[in-house]
Formats: structure tokens, sequence, C-alpha cells
């Protein structure tokens, strides 16, 4: 199957419009306003954090959802409308209610996200009233401006579309994400918002976002932790009238690897940029016994502090990723283990190996750094995504409210 990449993130589909305005939040010098409208009524699905601490949009959206079928989504950043009692869900409400009446639509067909400060009350005022102004500049070309509008320390937007052909149809799927950091998903990233001129149910939407998510958000880190407010949203619009995917056959996973591919995009493109990151880190566990195996070595290692520091400082310390891998929980022979830096060898056997100190620098001098962990037991695989860990990384955090 060819998969063609295409311009337009989340209005890359048929029938989509988006926008992004200012709205005076945190910085009135920047969009902090996105809106993402289908033309008609969308099946919708969608997975959350799971870290307990859920913020007040994650439960007005799980809510709106019991229907399986949305319409649009207000998101903003600036704010996370996290931990405000019950004046966050009512302002929440308050967000959805009003969008629902500019565009009207029923309110449960109106989801709500939030990224930024928690523990801050949301500037309602402001984004009420700028809300009219997102309504008037949705557009089939606003895609962008939607992926703008939902940054925080986000160095550059990320967006993601590809189409493939389906039964004589060009089907679209398209995404926008945001995170630099608080990156540890679990079940979602920060923020991801995909879109799909797809005819495909609701159930089928649900088990194909879980398994992407499984094998691209879930595999990614930044700095270990899980946000509040992480959200994965999917709309499926039907405007490119293929047959129905509706059950596990040819058609389904075509769709499935499409979607999968938008989310590998989008999770590099939120790795690559981490919050004061210089290089994008790849780690891949191969010939592992089982697929969780792999994914929980990758994983650890690319979550470790002590491996981001060693990239960072460009030293070939093999001994922070095989710490990494065995305390991640995967089961396997540890006299068997072999550890790659590019494509240098730098342990073979669980054990020290001579290997050229210049040649693993080069490899870790990039803005890329690729390591190997072959486990040398079975034939499963996994691939998680990091980046470096920086002097910059403490800078932005130390002030980050501020």
């Amino acid at each position: 199957m060819v998969y063609k990449p295409v311009t337009g993130g989340v209005t890359a589909p048929k029938g989509f419009k988006a926008a992004g305005v200012a709205a005076g939040i945190k910085d009135p010098t920047r969009k902090e306003l996105a809106l993402i409208y289908s033309v008609v009524p969308a099946g919708a699905a969608a997975l959350y954090t799971t870290n307990q601490i859920k913020a007040a949009p994650l439960h007005v959206t799980k809510e709106h959802l019991k229907d399986g079928r949305a319409q649009a989504v207000v998101i903003n950043s600036g704010n996370a409308n996290a931990c405000n009692g019950n004046q966050g869900l009512i302002d929440a409400k308050a967000v959805a209610s009003e969008a629902a009446c500019l565009l009207h639509l029923p309110a449960e067909d109106v989801l709500v996200a939030s990224t930024g400060v928690i523990g801050q009350p949301l500037p309602l005022t402001n984004i009420i009233k700028s809300l009219g102004q997102a309504v008037a500049a949705l557009s089939e070309q606003g895609g962008g401006a939607a992926a703008e509008a939902i940054m925080t320390t986000d160095t550059r937007p990320k967006e993601a579309a590809l189409q493939f052909e389906l039964a004589g149809k060009i089907i679209t799927v398209g995404g926008m994400a945001k995170g630099a950091g608080m990156i540890h998903p679990q079940l979602a990233t920060m923020l991801c918002f995909l879109t799909t001129d797809a005819v495909v149910t609701v159930p089928c939407l649900q088990e194909v976002i879980h398994s992407a998510a499984a094998s691209s958000f879930n595999l990614l880190d930044v700095d270990g932790d899980t946000s509040t407010n992480d959200l994965l949203v999917i709309l499926a619009n039907g405007q490119a009238e293929n047959p129905a995917i509706n059950k596990k056959e040819a058609a389904y996973y075509l769709f499935q690897e499409a979607v999968l591919k938008v989310c590998t995009e989008l999770a590099i493109a939120i790795a690559r940029d981490g919050e004061g990151a210089t290089k994008l880190l790849e780690v891949r566990v191969i010939n592992a016994a089982s697929r969780e195996d792999a994914c929980l070595a990758a994983r650890a290692v690319a979550a470790s502090n002590l491996v981001k520091t060693a990239v960072f400082g460009q030293d070939a310390n093999w001994g922070r990723i095989i710490c990494a891998v065995g305390y991640s929980g995967a089961k396997f022979n540890p006299d068997r283990l072999d550890i790659f830096i590019g494509p240098e060898k730098v342990a073979q056997n669980g054990a020290m190996l001579p290997f050229s100190e210049a040649a693993a620098a080069e490899a870790l001098a990039g803005s890329k750094v690729s390591i190997l962990v072959d486990f040398n037991e079975g034939t499963h695989k996994a691939t998680a995504w990091g980046c470096d860990l920086t002097y910059d990384y403490i800078r932005i955090n130390a002030s980050y409210r501020t």
C-alpha cells in the first residue's frame, strides 16, 4: 500500500475546517485558542491520561463522547484548567456551550481540551470573547493556525497528514499535536487531535487509536512526567464515502497503518522538540522474546535521565543503557545482550567490548542519536523515542509559571 504524505494537518481530510486565534490567556502576542470543526457530525473516540489527577476538560470531553459522536473541538493553551475544583468543570462546560451556540450544535457535540499552567483559574471571559473570532476564522486552510495555537513551550507546531486509496476512494488521515515538556504519555500524548474523512465505526476507531498510541506515543519520553491533561481524540466524518470499515479485515488494517504512521510522525516531532533538546534519541530493541519485553526495555532506555545526559555530553557510557534495560521489567538473559551506539558495537554478551571511542563519539555528535539493544532471544522488536537532557531543560522549567 502506498501512503502519500500531504499538507494541511487536521484540515487535510475532506469536510474539516480549523482556526487558531489570540485569546489573551497567558501571552497576548500569540495564538492560544484553536478550533477544529467538521461540516457534518463525526464518529469520535478518545484516550485519556492515566494520571489520577485529570483536568476538568477531560471529564467534560469524556461525558460528551458517551454517544460516540462529535463535531467540534475547542482547545486552549496557556492554562491547563486542572485542579480548579468544581469551577473548572463549570468553565469547561461553558466553553463547550458557547462554541456550540456559535456553531449551532448541541453542546454534547463539542469537545474541549486545555494545556498550560496547572492550578490557575481559566480566564473564561477572554476565551468566550475569542470564540466568535475563532468561528469566523474557520477555514479549510486553518490547520496550521490551529497547530500553532495549542503550543506552550513547543518551539514549532507539529502536524502530519497522509492519503491512501481504499476501494477506489481516497482516504485522508490528518493530525496535530503539542508537547515539549511533561511528556511520558500513558494512553495518549499531552494533546493530539486526529481527523479522517474515512467511514469508520466508533468501536473500530477506539481500537485503532489504542493500538496506534501503544506503538507511538506510549513509546515516547521527554522528562518522565505524565500530564494531567493528556488527551488523544480522533474524528471520522465519512466524507470519503468509502465502504464502512466495521471489522478487522483488510480495510481495517490499512486504515490502522495510516493512523499509526501519522501518530509516529507526531511522536517523533515531540521528541525532537523536547524542552531544551539538541538531539533526537531513537532506541531500538530487537530479537526480544515478546513485544512487551521489547517495549519495556526501549522506553526505559529512552526515559533514563542518565542516558539522556550522556547523549547530551556525547559520552558513550553504555553502562547507563544496560542499567536501564535491567530495571525496565523486561525479561531477558543478561549474558546475551548486545548494545550498539550508532553502528558501533559497545557491549557484547552483556559485558565490556573494546570499541572505538572516536566512532562512538561521532555517532553521538549528530542531531539524531540511535541506540540499538539486541536481546538475541526471539523475533520481537520495538522502537522508542526521546531526547537529550540539557541545561536549557532546567532553565525552561525553573521559571515556567512566571
